[in-house]
């Protein structure tokens, strides 16, 4: 049974504030050398998904250098592999998608051409190491319309995108959409598996209609109407997602978590991205480092605890990072002292400064900025 997979990479680029004002949600750096697509991108290719549409909105330059020819994660095929659908691919000269009916309609003419029965959809914000193959053999022998993915939830009072409680068969009886989650029921994870065609007509049905958004509009609305059955798989692994800043920076600081990150990061199915030659980290002779995440070509003369360095991060004599994620070519100044804070791509922090944020609300410093 073959599978062709749609990856949304902007949908919540609005929830994310200052750090996807430049980048789409996809590219977002996570967890010292990654990027959101990555475990997206590498969970379909380990399921053996050769097929993949990635939908764009806007500020999509980043994930395209990034992509690049795509062949650390082998999509760089001369029949299939991985596909850009732009805004605007239908043809249509109109807005801009609002959600992911519109989004999904814009790939239309790449969920035509393709031949596989089913389709996989899913969001860049879940991090997690899953096997769809497994999930597609749960959805056959369910014999429903749609496959919900779906974990327990992390938090009660959260509002969740989509909200499911099950009965004994594992299916749908009730939906609820951005609202908390009771005890006995379970969130959606943004990533769904369907038959191809019955998509087409549905997608093409709804904009028609003039609906847009895939969990309300679609999934809810069909299956009160009584027109869509909804099978739930039940993922019991571990599951980030980073929805907004705090969950985002919460979530980092979870990889420091040896039982998330050894289930996220499996031998048996490796998360794959873009491969950057860099020498090796530099610990100054009176540098001091206790739990932390740290990429290729640091340069470490102070000190750093509970935080993740990504790649190129200087810190200089004296300087104290704590709690805090540190982005591709940060350099911090002597006896800076830094807490609880998201610093972006090439960003300066002068000698001296202090940042205190809140793990509820970190400080952010944008990217390329000097303070």
């Amino acid at each position: 049974m073959k599978m062709t997979a749609v990856i949304f990479s902007n949908i919540y680029d609005d929830t994310l504030g200052e750090l996807t004002a430049k980048r789409t949600v996809a590219s977002l750096p996570f967890g010292g050398r990654y990027r959101q697509i990555d475990f997206t991108l590498s969970n379909m290719v380990n399921s053996n998904i050769m097929n993949v549409g990635v939908i764009t909105k806007y500020n999509y330059q980043s994930l395209m250098d990034h992509l690049g020819s795509c062949q650390e994660w082998d999509l760089n095929h001369k029949n299939g592999g991985l596909y850009i659908i732009p805004p605007f691919a239908s043809g249509r000269a109109t807005d801009v998608y609002r959600g992911k009916l519109e989004a999904l309609h814009t790939a239309m003419s790449f969920l035509k051409a393709q031949n596989s029965e089913y389709i996989v959809l899913s969001d860049t914000i879940t991090i997690c190491n899953i096997d769809y193959r497994t999930v597609l053999e749960d959805h056959v022998k369910s014999g429903k319309d749609i496959t919900a993915i779906a974990t327990k939830p992390v938090n009660y009072t959260d509002d969740n995108m989509l909200v499911l409680e099950t009965g004994r068969k594992k299916e749908a009886k009730k939906i609820i959409v951005n609202y908390p989650a009771s005890e006995n029921s379970l969130v959606g994870m943004g990533m769904y598996v369907m038959d191809r065609e019955m998509l087409i007509k549905e997608v093409e049905e709804a904009v028609a209609e003039g609906f847009y958004h895939f969990e309300r509009d679609f999934l809810q609305k069909k299956f009160n109407e009584g027109s869509l059955s909804v099978n739930v798989f039940e993922f019991k692994g571990e599951m980030l997602r980073n929805k907004n800043i705090a969950t985002y920076f919460r979530n980092n600081l979870a990889l420091l978590d040896e039982k998330i990150r050894n289930d996220i990061f499996k031998k048996s199915a490796p998360i794959y991205t873009k491969v950057r030659d860099e020498i090796p980290s530099y610990y100054g002779e009176n540098s001091d480092v206790n739990e932390c995440i740290i990429a290729d070509g640091c340069h470490i003369e102070g000190s750093a605890q509970y935080s993740v360095l990504f790649r190129d991060v200087k810190i200089e004599k004296g300087a104290k990072i704590k709690n805090s994620i540190i982005m591709q070519g940060a350099k911090i100044g002597e006896n800076a002292y830094i807490e609880n804070a998201i610093l972006d791509k090439n960003v300066t922090v002068t000698d001296g400064i202090r940042l205190i944020g809140t793990p509820d609300s970190p400080v952010i410093i944008k990217k390329g900025e000097t303070i």
